[in-house]
């Protein structure tokens, strides 16, 4: 059966054929009380040994091992005995059950226990059943406290899963727990990672009731020829994430697909999209309406192997299905005609973007509203702009949009896709005072840029200071050097 059945993470194949190479005899008894007794009896007068599933015939003369078969030598039985299994050709092969389910797809397990329970469950398997019992393996992680310790009743630092699901919700404790477990690799649990899936649980629900509050059917068709740039834009992003999601999840790498649909649900379609088409929600806009919806079903149907409670009920509170969604059929990319759309919609967004961070850097006011001045914009950058003017003007808290020819005085400067792009703060900040607040704070971190280097690079210091203290002076060196580059950054956009 080589390569018939693969391991993941697949260098425990290398431990599991180590294990059957040097294949050893094991004791299969257990001296306790439960489980399956070994079927031997010994006679009381010659000794005589009979092995077989029934007593003698003459039981009385006969006294059975008062001992027990091990646990694995049960479990070993698992795939095939939980189903009926009779050990009678002619009778399992009349068992729909057994027929239908055996071999089974996955084993979900632990890599402690390769030999003890995933080795004899194929032995069995060929054994009883003449074929391998699965087809893929799949091997979690240890989940560890934040120090890389094992959970334990001793050390006290095992959250109770129950305590959990009452404070976040099941779905919750799944996503952010799954979202922080990489293939293989043991799990460092943090609760704040709980606390962000009960977070993004309740994005979805608030961006599935925003969605019912507009109106319209929630599972019109979509017209291709009517569609805006916006919505081909997250149908096209909805299609990648398919597309990844559907690779993680059969390369069983379940973090990576958590994180797509988290960057695509929470990132893409929440904080862009549906943000670039409210002001279009006040007219007609029976297309994006059904574009909003169809991108939340599909996206119900994503997340369901993961979220699969909150995703039940919303398909039946917002999308009225009287449809268990389990069996649904997994959403497939949508057919579009082919446009220019990732690269209108990725520039608006990165120009947003980049004027956020103008006004961060710059301490520019919220209620202040300046006007946005563009050069050297191309034609597809210009009429995704026009497109896009509402929703930039609100998203970037913006006066107006105008193109230049060159900038004045008292402008902060940017550049986004090669467009050149200013803002006009002299009648909004005193840019001497912020020029001279910048250059004090630029001095002070250079300060505390240069104490901290002066003590990593005595070679005293790093032999004899704790490493964790060593780490924690790397790590401000760090965070140091990331903030005089922002305040520098920030200076030069003052010109």
């Amino acid at each position: 059966a080589q390569g018939h059945m693969k391991f993941y993470p697949d260098r425990w194949a290398k431990t599991y054929d180590h294990w059957m190479t040097h294949i050893q005899d094991w004791c299969i008894s257990r001296q306790l009380w439960w489980g399956h007794q070994i079927p031997v009896w010994y006679h009381r007068e010659t000794g005589e040994i009979h092995c077989d599933l029934e007593p003698p015939a003459d039981e009385s003369q006969w006294d059975r091992d008062p001992d027990v078969l091990d646990t694995w030598f049960s479990s070993w039985l698992w795939p095939f005995a939980t189903m009926g299994w009779k050990g009678d050709k002619a009778v399992d092969a009349d068992n729909p059950s057994l027929q239908r389910f055996y071999p089974t797809t996955d084993l979900v397990t632990g890599p402690d226990i390769i030999f003890f329970w995933v080795a004899r469950m194929i032995m069995a398997g060929y054994t009883f059943m003449g074929d391998l019992p699965f087809r893929n393996v799949y091997f979690t992680g240890i989940i560890r406290d934040k120090q890389g310790r094992k959970m334990s009743k001793t050390l006290g630092n095992s959250p109770d899963p129950l305590e959990l699901i009452e404070k976040y919700g099941a779905d919750a404790l799944r996503f952010g727990t799954m979202r922080s477990a990489p293939l293989g690799l043991d799990v460092l649990f943090d609760e704040k990672d709980v606390e962000l899936g009960r977070n993004f649980c309740n994005k979805l629900w608030n961006a599935c009731r925003f969605r019912e509050m507009q109106g319209g059917e929630m599972e019109g068709e979509i017209d291709p020829m009517r569609l805006t740039t916006d919505d081909k834009w997250i149908l096209l992003r909805l299609n990648a994430a398919i597309t990844e999601v559907k690779q993680a999840f059969e390369h069983y790498r379940f973090n990576e697909a958590t994180s797509a649909l988290y960057r695509f649900f929470w990132n893409e379609y929440c904080d862009w999209y549906v943000e670039l088409i409210k002001p279009q929600l006040d007219g007609d806009a029976t297309e994006t309406r059904a574009t909003a919806a169809a991108i939340l079903a599909g996206s119900l149907r994503l997340l369901h192997p993961i979220m699969p409670y909150l995703t039940e009920e919303l398909n039946e509170k917002i999308f009225a299905s009287s449809d268990m969604m389990i069996t649904e059929a997994w959403p497939y990319p949508v057919a579009l005609p082919e446009t220019d759309s990732p690269k209108e919609i990725g520039f608006v967004i990165n120009l947003i973007s980049d004027i956020r961070y103008i006004r961060a850097e710059m301490n520019v006011p919220l209620s202040a509203k300046p006007v946005l001045q563009l050069r050297g914009a191309s034609d597809l950058q210009t009429r995704s702009v026009e497109v896009n003017r509402a929703a930039l003007l609100r998203l970037a808290r913006l006066e107006g949009i105008e193109t230049v020819e060159n900038f004045g005085s008292g402008t902060a400067r940017g550049t986004v896709d090669g467009v050149d792009i200013g803002l006009p703060l002299a009648g909004i900040l005193d840019l001497d005072a912020e020029r001279a607040r910048l250059e004090k704070a630029i001095a002070a971190v250079g300060g505390e840029i240069e104490k901290i280097s002066r003590k990593l690079d005595n070679p005293g210091f790093i032999a004899k200071a704790p490493e964790e203290v060593v780490e924690e002076n790397r790590r401000r060196l760090d965070e140091e050097q990331t903030r005089r580059a922002a305040l520098e950054a920030a200076l030069s956009r003052l010109g």
